[in-house]
């Protein structure tokens, strides 16, 4: 071989490498997340707690930035369950979010009468768990 085909491979060669490591450090998920972000509205939805009207607002507004979380860690999944699956080995309490998660779908979906301060309050903390295993919080 000349050394101008040795420079040519070497040259594809590092193209390759280098197309190769930004794929990979594009699909990684990020070490961190904007926690001051993440604190301010989580903040904002815990003060719609003080009105028993306001309850409804405050479990999809949580399950919203769990979602945002999930989406920005690049989890993969069509939907918030989706996601939340793929994401069970790095959350310690799953059965507290899905917990909070089923609640705030059945208030999308259903009409709920009457919810529970108990419901409201352990949604909120099975929320708040999940943000924290996720470095958001």
């Amino acid at each position: 071989m000349k050394i101008h085909e040795l420079i040519l491979v070497a040259f594809v060669f590092l193209i390759v490498v280098g197309t190769a490591v930004m794929t990979w450090r594009r699909k990684r998920k990020p070490r961190t997340l904007n926690q001051a972000y993440f604190q301010q509205k989580w903040q904002e939805t815990q003060s719609l707690c003080g009105k028993q009207e306001m309850w409804p607002l405050a479990v999809i507004n949580a399950d919203t930035l769990v979602d945002e979380a999930l989406k920005k860690r690049k989890y993969k999944g069509k939907t918030m369950g989706e996601r939340l699956m793929a994401a069970q080995h790095e959350i310690k309490e799953n059965d507290q979010a899905w917990f909070a998660h089923k609640l705030r779908n059945k208030l999308v979906h259903e009409e709920v009468k009457k919810l529970k301060k108990k419901d409201v309050m352990d949604a909120l903390l099975g929320f708040r768990a999940v943000l924290k295993d996720l470095g958001a919080l």
